[in-house]
């Protein structure tokens, strides 16, 4: 996991539904925790694109349904700001299951585009991905 070199606002919070745009299993995740964040004592962290975050399985095949799982935030609804300049914002929210820690992805398949932060930061989900905006 490298530095994320954008500054990307934070635009889901703890308790976000949000959906995943992989083959997993997994339909709909609630964020709980976010790895690594750090913030005053009773604030509820945020997530942003890139962040690993820590979810439960809300909807999806049963198998695994009411899992705890880590996920990649890849897509989010709030602008962020690159470095040189530009705005950026997605249509939706989205996130990708992992298997493990390293960032290897559980599904094969993306749907939809990836943002170019989160693959400079997993590359085991740029590998994945087929489009990276």
């Amino acid at each position: 996991m490298r530095a994320v070199k954008a500054k990307i606002t934070k635009g889901l919070c703890a308790g976000s539904i949000v959906p995943t745009c992989d083959n997993s299993g997994a339909k709909k995740l609630r964020i709980f925790s976010v790895k690594g964040s750090k913030t005053v004592k009773g604030r509820i962290p945020s997530a942003g694109i890139g962040d690993m975050v820590l979810a439960s399985v809300k909807t999806g095949k049963p198998d695994m349904r009411k899992k705890v799982v880590l996920a990649v935030i890849v897509r989010q609804r709030k602008e962020y700001r690159r470095p040189d300049g530009t705005r950026i914002k997605f249509e939706d929210n989205a996130a990708v299951v992992l298997k493990d820690e390293k960032g290897n992805p559980k599904g094969t398949i993306f749907k939809g585009p990836i943002a170019k932060e989160a693959c400079e930061r997993w590359p085991a989900v740029a590998k994945v991905a087929r489009m990276i905006i």
